[in-house]
């Protein structure tokens, strides 16, 4: 069937951007009055810090110029998102990324200057100025870092060396995404083509085992060639972070990389900890995986095909939208009202169209609906991202409807909690209401891939960036050698001896974007089970268990990650949480295992 143009697209399948700006010369307007607020910003430096009233005032104006600006820059990337090749909307988004940059430059004096006010006079002038009790969990997150941040010529100059330090991640960028260019291989219909990331996604799923093992040899030895090269950009990056680190007076790149969002060190030691007890579990699957395959001798290229064929469940998106209220019901009526109003007000774009941007998001702004943009089709997985995306669009609502703007947003380290438990909530439906064991199977496998690639998978990337920056603070080089031994031997732990030992997996470090991120992969490992465990207690759980996750769903960023999350019911500083979501993962394997004998 051939994709439509965006024309062709029905109205009701559009998302209604006219709520956002009733039209382009709105927007124009608009985007001029921004443009003029931004340019008067730099004058609020001249009296920031003389009283608690300027600094109010300052802030004040600051958070309102941001407000429209976020709102001008989303009317513009979401018009060109569903179509790419419209040069009119690409020209918008091109001027509002100009703003945004002139924005941050005429703000950058906010952070120095509250550090520049000592404790004692920054609490008279919130005893002089009450209205400052608006902002002080985020004047709290500035002044926390008083004791890392250096003179402001100092952080002048390490702020005016971040293109120089930058090159290694920009060269790893451009080589892979520009330069490198993989080999050919075969498809499952015989044809020799050349290999992508894409392609490469889909032939590591083949049932053809010498297409998988083709996809895979091509890849790697493709990464094989540039590996001193990638081996100096990755080793460039880890010393970038560890320098800065150091200079700012923490005691490692991760203590200083997790401070960022408040969130203790502990966090990151328990995860770790608490996957390597479990890991046993781990190995169990992979051996199930071994025993169902049929083979000899498992590789690392049998890891991602599917156990069991596609079910037979399709949904129009009219009847997913139907399934989905029925499997988030668990949630109550005020949840299912915002449900609701998401799926029946133009704020989903639904079907695929010509040069529209791939995959799936949730967007919008505090001033909009939490627009979702989606490429349906009528499957079981469009269903599951359909639920993801409303996790997602709820949590904007509720943020926005319960926060003021200057936290009517959410911390990335929780951003994908709520979207996780909806697709949980999703799977706990279907495993009590499908009664056909071949449908069931595949949502109980769909169910342990995805806690495979996440929770255990994104595990073993944070202990590699672990040891890579703990080996480069102890002055010992990153070689090739160094990286393939230490990451080969962490692959082979984590999947055990079902897997044939060595081979090109070793390599795997070479190829993977977020190790250039500075610590940010164990959020989806800490995401993923503490959504495990919140789905648990909205589905099995009390009122009240269900009533504080919808707290914190209202709770934005208006306290610390961690914090928020304690007021949910998961600590995440504890193991409960993780023992939580491994005890379901070993149930749902014992099902799905009974399952595959029967």
């Amino acid at each position: 069937m051939a994709i439509p143009k965006r024309a062709e697209v029905p109205e009701n399948l559009r998302w209604d951007l006219t709520r956002v700006f009733k039209s382009d010369q709105d927007w124009k307007d608009e985007y001029n009055k921004v443009k003029s607020a931004v340019q008067m910003l730099s004058n609020l430096k001249r009296n920031f810090t003389k009283s608690g009233k300027d600094l109010y005032d300052a802030l004040t104006k600051i958070l309102a110029v941001a407000r429209h600006l976020e709102k001008v820059y989303t009317y513009a990337s979401m018009a060109s998102d569903v179509d790419t090749s419209d040069a009119h909307y690409l020209g918008y988004v091109s001027q509002v990324q100009s703003l945004a940059s002139q924005f941050e430059t005429n703000t950058s004096f906010i952070n120095p200057g509250v550090l520049s006010i000592s404790d004692e006079k920054l609490q008279q002038f919130k005893k002089d100025e009450p209205r400052l009790k608006n902002y002080d969990h985020w004047l709290e997150q500035i002044t926390k870092k008083r004791p890392h941040t250096l003179p402001a010529n100092e952080e002048k100059l390490i702020a005016g060396a971040g293109d120089a330090m930058g090159v290694s991640e920009n060269t790893f960028n451009v080589l892979t995404n520009s330069d490198m260019e993989y080999g050919y291989v075969q498809t499952d219909d015989g044809q020799m083509v050349q290999l992508t990331d894409g392609l490469y996604s889909q032939l590591i799923q083949s049932q053809n085992r010498n297409v998988r093992k083709g996809a895979f040899d091509v890849m790697y030895a493709t990464y094989g060639q540039f590996e001193n090269t990638l081996a100096s950009t990755l080793s460039g990056v880890v010393k970038e972070h560890n320098y800065n680190a150091r200079v700012h007076n923490y005691d490692s790149a991760r203590s200083a990389a997790l401070a960022e969002n408040g969130i203790p060190t502990v966090v990151y030691d328990t995860l770790i900890k608490e996957v390597n007890d479990h890991i046993d579990l781990l190995h169990r699957y992979v051996a199930l995986r071994k025993k169902i395959l049929g083979l000899k001798d498992l590789q690392m290229w049998d890891m991602y095909v599917p156990l069991t064929g596609k079910p037979a469940l399709s949904y129009t998106f009219e009847e997913a939208k139907k399934e989905a209220k029925k499997a988030l019901t668990p949630l109550g009526d005020d949840y299912l009202k915002h449900v609701d109003y998401i799926f029946n007000n133009r704020d989903i774009d639904v079907v695929e169209s010509q040069n529209k941007v791939t995959g799936a998001y949730s967007g919008g702004c505090y001033d909009t609906d939490p627009y979702e943009l989606l490429n349906w089709e009528d499957n079981i997985d469009s269903l599951y991202t359909l639920v993801h995306e409303t996790g997602h669009s709820v949590h904007s609502l509720y943020t926005r409807e319960n926060q003021p703007y200057v936290y009517g947003d959410y911390p990335i380290f929780v951003a994908e909690i709520a979207s996780t438990t909806n697709e949980n909530i999703l799977t706990e439906y279907f495993l009590d209401h499908i009664k056909d064991p071949k449908t069931k199977a595949f949502i109980l496998n769909y169910y342990l891939d995805s806690f495979k690639g996440t929770l255990y998978r994104q595990t073993q990337f944070a202990e590699f960036e672990q040891f890579i920056h703990e080996a480069d603070a102890k002055g010992e080089p990153l070689t090739v050698d160094k990286l393939n031994q230490f990451y080969g031997n962490l692959n082979q732990h984590y999947y055990g001896d079902a897997v044939e030992p060595g081979g090109n997996i070793a390599k795997e470090w070479a190829r993977i974007p977020h190790f250039y991120y500075d610590f940010y992969v164990y959020q989806y490992a800490t995401g993923f089970a503490a959504a495990s465990a919140l789905a648990n207690k909205v589905v099995h759980g009390t009122d009240e268990q269900r009533k504080a996750y919808i707290g914190f769903l209202k709770a934005g960023s208006s306290d610390y990650p961690t914090e928020i999350m304690k007021r949910a019911g998961v600590d995440m500083t504890k193991p409960d949480y993780l023992e939580d979501a491994f005890n379901t993962f070993a149930k749902r394997l014992d099902e799905f295992e009974n399952l595959i004998e029967k």
